[in-house]
């Protein structure tokens, strides 16, 4: 037997990873993902189309490289398949407005061993206040994300073919579930949840799908607004659960197992971690995002919202898996 001593390469991409952060981000600003996909493939053509450097065309070209997201071949350049089809601006999964966003989280990452170490933010977490001027880019930037999930959940649930069904959708922010079903049932109608700003957001967005007739929204705190009774067919708590405490969460479900009507459904997705804690990826590591910023939050495992949902009233729950969430079906 020998004895093979690894290299430092992956440690050192690692500790560099968020050159990694940074490349996506500026190539996201400049389009490169759909000037590759519009045929530019060369660090020339790419300098041209998106009014840049040709230096820094082919900086960013060799750390998309590095980091897999484009690939070379005979013919230059090219997106693989997973920026050709997350990259791309202007699709329904695009996620290039959330890489620019996190680009602006970085520096908050300094605070982290102290937040480790404390157990909690060191600084007040302003992110979940009505008027954070970041609201509109926050909420666009991570709609692409629920696209998966909306379009899961409608399958299970058979909601094409519900006919006239009620949906209430809580801190329900840019709409994209309201969006997706109501396009996909012309006889449902839904309602959302969510501070002011917010909902004024979804109403524009919805309003660019053609759903808008079929959409109110209610301005408020899902902590202290009151859901009804047996009001909606079918309630959406799409990626809140994890800035929340295990108690406020049961606390919501049995309100909204209240406002179900009989044989209803409620639909949560979020980051979910298995019961062993050995994945996914993405849900692990998300947990430093809920320490550094939230008092309570945390990526939850599946045991967890098990528990919650049968405290809260619900018999029979289900999980999917629609990366990078999970979602948790109710009934």
């Amino acid at each position: 037997m020998t004895n093979t001593v690894p290299t430092p390469d992956r440690i050192m991409r690692l500790i560099n990873g968020y050159w990694a952060t940074g490349v996506l981000a500026a190539a996201s600003t400049h389009r490169v993902f759909t000037h590759l996909q519009q045929g530019a493939g060369t660090a020339a053509e790419l300098a041209q189309a998106a009014e840049i450097s040709e230096r820094g065309a082919q900086t960013l070209l060799d750390g998309l490289v590095s980091i897999g997201l484009v690939e070379l071949g005979e013919g230059g350049y090219r997106n693989t398949a997973e920026a050709a089809t997350y990259l791309v601006e202007d699709t329904p999964v695009s996620l290039a407005r959330f890489a620019r966003l996190k680009l602006t989280h970085m520096g908050a990452l300094a605070d982290l061993a102290e937040v480790v170490r404390v157990g909690g933010p060191v600084a007040s977490p302003v992110v979940e206040v009505a008027n954070n001027p970041h609201w509109e880019e926050i909420v666009r930037a991570i709609a692409a994300q629920s696209v998966p999930g909306a379009g899961i959940a409608a399958q299970v649930l058979g909601l094409a073919d519900a006919g006239p069904i009620s949906i209430l959708d809580v801190g329900g922010g840019s709409g994209i579930y309201s969006g997706i079903w109501l396009q996909a049932n012309a006889q449902a109608h839904a309602t959302q949840l969510d501070w002011a700003p917010i909902n004024a957001i979804a109403h524009r967005l919805l309003a660019e799908r053609g759903v808008a007739d079929r959409f109110t929204s209610i301005d408020g705190d899902f902590h202290t607004t009151d859901f009804g009774t047996d009001r909606h067919d079918v309630a959406v708590y799409s990626h809140i659960a994890h800035q929340e405490s295990p108690e406020a969460n049961i606390e919501v479900f049995t309100r909204l197992r209240q406002a179900i009507k009989p044989g209803g459904a409620l639909v949560v997705c979020d980051y979910i971690v298995d019961d062993d804690r050995s994945g996914p990826a993405f849900p692990l590591i998300f947990a430093s995002e809920m320490l550094l910023k939230s008092k309570h939050g945390s990526t939850w495992r599946q045991a967890d919202y098990r528990d919650w949902l049968i405290k809260a009233g619900f018999e029979e729950i289900s999980f999917h898996r629609a990366p990078p969430a999970t979602l948790a079906i109710a009934r």
